[in-house]
């Protein structure tokens, strides 16, 4: 379930082809407003999925996040059960 909301499919999708990546990079992928970027980013925290870092770039706050190895295989996981169940419907 929480990975089925699209906006955190989303998510998930783009962390997991890079190693890590700032809310800058996910809210221009996804299209999402910071606010809304922020409440699922927040689930996905609490699930255990991503792991979200700070610091300070100049002076300027950066927030970092990065798939844990239970997001990783909860995605893959994931992933083949939609594969599995799609695959079987006719085109």
């Amino acid at each position: 379930r929480v990975i089925h909301s699209p906006a955190r499919l989303m998510i998930l999708t783009y962390l997991f082809v890079v190693e890590s990546g700032d809310l800058v990079y996910l809210m221009r992928q996804t299209g999402l407003t910071w606010g809304n970027l922020a409440s699922h980013v927040s689930k996905l925290e609490e699930a255990g999925y991503i792991k979200i870092e700070k610091e300070f770039v100049d002076r300027k706050p950066r927030t970092w996040l990065q798939l844990t190895e239970a997001g990783r295989t909860a995605f893959q996981s994931y992933r083949q059960q939609m594969t599995a169940a799609l695959g079987g419907l006719p085109e």
